[in-house]
């Protein structure tokens, strides 16, 4: 979630302590499901590195594992659409966590101090079904782990990877309950570094701040099969990459991220930052990125957002908005974001809500469109 500093990652920050001894299979019974607040509270950061001032980024390596930093995530989604139309939007992350900051004895094969976690879902629109899976495993013999050259992070049959030369293409798969996702993803747009160069800061602390690209538009074609029954389909997906140590500061809740492809060709990313009481946090930022790739950042004040009435899961009785309204007006937009299938809660380790939406608008006097995607981690009462 989101997912995150700014998108999904936030969600794993601190379930080392949760995750130790924990390496087991996906459909054994999971730890029970835990707030926000509670895994960001109080962590120890010592050893770690921190992303306390902004770097030199370079490619491939940074597609790679950055183990000196207790957290890291490779977050991909997408919407797709098969001959007919029928839509389909997807997510796969695989995150990295650290469980102590320097790498244990090597006196066996089975002995690290590196988890990782992954979380699968498929959104089928035309059924309204939403369907999430969880995984956990050692980052140890074979069973999961990330490189950069060939770019390759699996987690055992979940994994995306590259070529024997490039980064890109980059081949997406996925198995579980049924359901089989077989993507490629080419690059559509350039890199975008987010924040300042890259650095993405959360808060007025020193550290407190993550490691942060994308790629906005990537063009996606492949096969989804849903218990036997096959659909090509193509589309666009979203990869976000970050890794950090620190928490979310003390006077804050959780976070809403918005990752938006519109049609006429730029990409909106936002993440809004929620204070405990109520109130969006200055230290929230997006990025605009038009046609031909050019990024230009968003600072908070430059983003009207607003929750648009209120979903309750039936499952879990945790609130999230059921829709939103964003207001550009620097730039003229003015967007409604509607979830495709309203119940997409992620019940796995961390709850959260993530899911496909749809965006209509204006943008100046023209009517706009768009989809994308849309993490909002637990409104706790």
């Amino acid at each position: 979630m989101h997912k995150r500093y700014g998108g999904y990652g936030l969600l794993i920050v601190g379930l080392g302590v949760a995750l130790i001894g924990y390496f087991t299979r996906p459909h054994l019974k999971p730890i029970e499901s835990v707030t926000v607040s509670s895994v960001l509270s109080g962590d120890d950061s010592a050893g770690y590195q921190r992303a306390d001032q902004p770097r030199l980024f370079r490619f491939p390596e940074d597609h790679g594992p950055h183990p000196e930093f207790r957290n890291e995530w490779w977050y991909v989604t997408g919407n797709l659409a098969d001959a007919a139309g029928r839509p389909f939007g997807y997510q796969l992350t695989l995150f990295r966590i650290a469980l102590s900051p320097n790498p244990p004895v090597a006196d066996s094969a089975w002995r690290t101090n590196q988890v990782y976690m992954g979380h699968f879902a498929l959104t089928d629109v035309a059924r309204k079904k939403h369907s999430s899976f969880e995984r956990f495993s050692r980052g140890a013999l074979g069973l999961a782990g990330a490189r950069a050259t060939p770019f390759r992070v699996w987690l055992e049959d979940w994994e995306l990877a590259g070529t024997a030369t490039d980064t890109f293409p980059m081949r997406l798969r996925a198995r579980e309950g049924g359901i089989t996702l077989d993507l490629t993803l080419e690059v559509g747009k350039p890199v975008v570094l987010q924040g300042d160069r890259g650095w993405s800061q959360k808060s007025a602390e020193p550290g407190n701040a993550s490691y942060y690209y994308s790629h906005t538009r990537l063009p996606t074609m492949g096969a989804i099969d849903l218990n036997g029954q096959i659909f090509k389909v193509q589309g666009s997906s979203w990869l976000d990459r970050e890794w950090s140590t620190s928490a979310l500061g003390s006077e804050q809740s959780g976070w809403d991220w918005f990752a938006l492809q519109l049609d006429d060709g730029r990409d909106l990313m936002f993440y809004r930052l929620r204070l405990k009481n109520g109130g969006m946090d200055t230290f929230s930022k997006g990025v605009l990125v038009d046609q031909k790739g050019q990024a230009r950042l968003l600072q908070w004040g430059a983003v009207d957002v607003q929750p648009l009435g209120e979903w309750i899961s039936p499952q879990t009785g945790d609130r999230y908005p059921a829709g939103w309204r964003l207001r550009l007006p620097g730039e003229k937009l003015d967007l409604t974001v509607t979830p495709k299938v309203i119940d997409q809660e992620m019940r796995l380790t961390v709850r959260y809500w993530e899911g496909a939406v749809a965006v209509t608008g204006r943008a100046g006097e023209r009517p706009i469109q768009g989809q994308g995607y849309l993490e909002m981690t637990r409104y706790e009462r």
